[in-house]
């Protein structure tokens, strides 16, 4: 080989000659790389021209003008520059009519084959022409001269617009039309190989230049010669195959290949597509797989509800979630689908309810006798059911269409909005509240009521924790949230006087629940009958001391006695006289005189309706056996202690010697006859006034304390309807004192606007009716804390 760094200040035609012979290998025999010996001549070679001293450019060797812009190194650049590019566009002719003869994988594989000798040979010619890069080219680039790039990029440029192109007599219709025929055999479930597709992208991406800076790459090729068309082809393909497929199979197998076609995609940008594709190519997929067919999808939702298909769902929600739009539908779907679920978990409870007895959940105590079933002809009503049971088929529904959100939806807070409002829907209007509207949250009372006192049926206390955070979940659909605070407080008070409550702890825990639900004021007088409760152990034991220290201590009962302030304790004053029993007489007293001496100016007002009593009845009492205990009201204890002066009287005696009155009475005696602890002469006319109660002496049990304080069924009935008498009244005051909140803030306001703020100030509390609310503005009008305006009679004044 010639010594080409012998060569100086030789002309271009003998340069390139000797150039050429270097690059001639290299761009077609290259396989071991280039030895550094070789890319030194052919370095130097490039150098020694480009620096060349000689400034002739005539035939009579007259030196050129010095300022001329033609100076020899400029000059001979570039014309190495333009020498180099036209040998490139030769060795790509050759390589196009090799390409020609080509067809389909073949193609691809010359291509691809090529596109990797040539470019890693030009790589080598790159580093040749280092010199011309540093010097020629940058300064023509710097210049601002177009066109002209660094020698690697001029090598893409020229495979780019000589061979790759996109016009006539160009390699890339062919190239795209190959490998959009490889993917579809790919589709079809034939085995390609990737690396072809992925070297074919790579080729693509690698061509795209920014013609205002070579050195910045662009996607510009890619996104016109490979991504556009492929697209295309992608949605034609689809279009075809799922109109084909939807018209011969059923909704859940269309929906299970067109997941498995999504995925496919998905995986095929991750293949060997450029990342930048893969939001259009799914973009497109999911319009032709699924918005397309949106219609029929949506209708096959209602079938898989009712079917319960929750991967089914899952993969119907996971579908259209790709089409937001298309999940409205859906959603409202559902919301109809778990009302109507829930209101058919309710109506199965009230017709269980017509057709037979309460559950035991409903019984104070297990002791009580069971009420027997409704006679013929007498049904139970609908919102006469157990509490447990109601409660129950409220929070089953809400489990299972929780679950479906939070599985087969994701959580989405779409869906999780329409379980809301039907949950609310189901839960405030269902068959068992059409005649009480507070129906649902008196009964979700009674039920916490039955988990927190002694006797539940559910002991363990994290059973009764989760089981009260159910009922929470219940709570925060319920609009009369005041009814379950007036219910939930007299139960309450009934467990803490009655000493009933099961564990202190899950009370104050479910307090808390409520304080985190509502406000510190929705508890506040909860936490308050907790502090007098604690109170008064510390005040029986102060008595207790004092009377175990007084000269003349007497035998007395074991006594007990809960002082609550009038303010926070739900309770009524009793509504008869009550003589005391002179068993009880002095310690009533003793007590009376302790109280006063230690708390001078305050009043004891005694809820004996309230109190509870045990009695032991020494007259039944077997030998060696011990004595049966009576659980008994204070009322019943009155009457039970006048049969140890007689063992007969008549109903007018019973009630002259306890003053009680006859409603009363009969209900003291009620127990004491359901439980035979008295018999009447005459059971067909029971409550007659001379009818003769009698101390059964023959009284036998199996159990040695029983209660007999069985409250009669009108007299709970009457029980709840002064609560809701009481939350009315309580409902008046509120709604007043919002309006005069309202308009001592605005001053002046139209009517309507007035009861629209009105309720929306009330709502997380409970739901006033418009009528309610006029009728309170016309009580705060009497009482002049606002006015009608003379000009508007619907615009009201604030009255300072």
């Amino acid at each position: 080989m010639a010594n080409y760094g012998a060569l100086a200040a030789s002309d271009l035609p003998t340069t390139w000659a000797q150039l050429e012979t270097g690059i001639d290998p290299i761009m077609n025999k290259l396989s071991e790389g280039l030895s550094y010996k070789r890319w030194m001549d052919l370095y130097t070679l490039i150098y020694n021209y480009c620096t060349s001293s000689r400034m002739y450019g005539n035939q009579n060797d007259e030196p050129i003008n010095s300022h001329s812009s033609t100076r020899g190194a400029n000059l001979m650049g570039a014309d190495l520059y333009q020498n180099l590019k036209k040998y490139l566009k030769e060795h790509l002719d050759t390589l196009k009519a090799n390409a020609d003869a080509q067809m389909d994988e073949d193609l691809l594989l010359f291509y691809t084959k090529e596109w990797k000798r040539y470019t890693t040979a030009t790589a080598y010619v790159n580093h040749v022409f280092a010199y011309l890069n540093r010097h020629w080219v940058k300064r023509e680039i710097d210049e601002g001269h177009k066109n002209i790039y660094d020698v690697y990029t001029l090598t893409l440029v020229t495979w780019r617009d000589h061979f790759f192109g996109g016009g006539p007599g160009t390699i890339q219709p062919k190239i795209m039309d190959a490998v959009l025929k490889l993917i579809e055999k790919q589709r079809n479930g034939e085995t390609i190989d990737s690396t072809i597709v992925n070297a074919i992208v790579d080729s693509f991406v690698s061509l795209g230049l920014d013609e205002n800076d070579s050195t910045k790459p662009t996607l510009d090729v890619y996104k016109q010669y490979f991504e556009t068309p492929f697209i295309a082809k992608t949605e034609a393909y689809y279009k075809m195959e799922s109109e084909r497929f939807i018209s011969e199979n059923t909704i859940v197998d269309y929906m299970k290949k067109a997941e498995m076609r999504l995925a496919e995609e998905d995986n095929r940008v991750q293949m060997y597509l450029h990342s930048s594709s893969q939001k259009p190519l799914l973009l497109s997929c999911e319009t032709v797989l699924i918005k397309n067919h949106t219609g029929p999808i949506q209708e096959e939702f209602q079938n898989l509800l009712d079917q319960d298909k929750m991967e089914d769902l899952s993969r119907m929600y996971g579908l259209l979630s790709r089409v937001p739009e298309s999940l409205e539908k859906l959603r409202h779907t559902f919301e109809v689908h778990v009302r109507k679920q829930g209101l058919s978990a309710v109506e199965k409870v009230a017709e269980s309810a017509q057709a037979g007895p309460a559950e035991a959940g409903e019984e104070d105590e297990e002791e009580e006798p069971k009420p027997k079933a409704p006679a013929a002809g007498a049904p139970r009503k609908p919102g006469d059911v157990d509490s447990k049971t109601y409660v129950d088929a409220l929070l089953s529904v809400h489990a299972k269409y929780s679950d479906l959100v939070k599985t087969a939806f994701r959580g989405e807070t779409g869906f999780e909005g329409s379980l809301d409002r039907a949950c609310r829907e189901f839960v405030n209007r269902n068959v068992v509240c059409e005649k009480s509207s507070s129906k649902s949250p008196e009964l979700l009372a009674k039920h916490c009521d039955s988990l927190l006192k002694k006797g539940s049926k559910i002991t363990d206390e994290h059973e009764v924790e989760e089981v009260l955070n159910s009922v929470m979940t219940l709570f925060k659909y319920v609009e009369d949230k005041d009814v379950f605070q007036k219910f939930y407080q007299k139960q309450l008070a009934r467990r803490l006087v009655n000493a009933q409550s099961a564990n202190g702890d899950t009370e104050e825990s479910m307090i808390n629940k409520l304080k985190d639900a509502c406000g510190f004021e929705f508890t506040s007088k909860l936490q308050r009958m907790f502090q007098d409760v604690a109170l008064s152990k510390d005040l029986n034991d102060q008595f207790k001391e004092q009377t175990s220290r007084t000269q003349d201590k007497v035998d007395g009962p074991d006594f007990q006695i809960l002082v609550g302030g009038t303010g926070q304790w739900p309770l009524n004053a009793p509504s008869t006289a009550f003589n005391i029993p002179d068993d009880l007489l002095k310690t009533y007293e003793r007590f009376q005189n302790f109280y006063q001496h230690k708390f001078s100016g305050r009043k004891l007002n005694w809820l004996f309706h309230l109190g509870r009593a045990e009695i032991k009845a020494n007259y039944v009492k077997t030998a060696g056996k011990t004595p049966f205990t009576f659980l008994t009201s204070t009322y019943q204890m009155g009457v039970l202690l006048q049969f140890n002066t007689a063992t007969s009287y008549t109903f007018t005696e019973l009630a002259t010697n306890t003053s009680l009155d006859t409603p009363t009475l009969k209900s003291a005696l009620y127990g004491l006859l359901k439980s035979k602890t008295v018999t009447v002469d005459n059971p067909s006319k029971v409550w007659e006034p001379e009818n003769r109660w009698e101390l059964n002496l023959a009284f036998k049990s199996k159990k040695t304390r029983i209660k007999v304080d069985v409250p009669m069924r009108a007299e709970q009935k009457a029980e709840s309807e002064e609560t809701h008498k009481g939350i009315e009244e309580d409902r008046s005051m509120v709604i007043q004192a919002a309006i005069v909140r309202i308009m001592k803030t605005r001053k002046m306001m139209q009517n309507q606007v007035l009861v629209t703020e009105t309720i929306e100030q009330l709502k997380t509390r409970f739901k006033p009716t418009v009528s309610a609310i006029k009728k309170c503005i016309d009580m705060l009008l009497e009482k002049e804390y606002i006015e009608r305006m003379e000009k508007d009679r619907e615009m009201f004044a604030y009255v300072a």
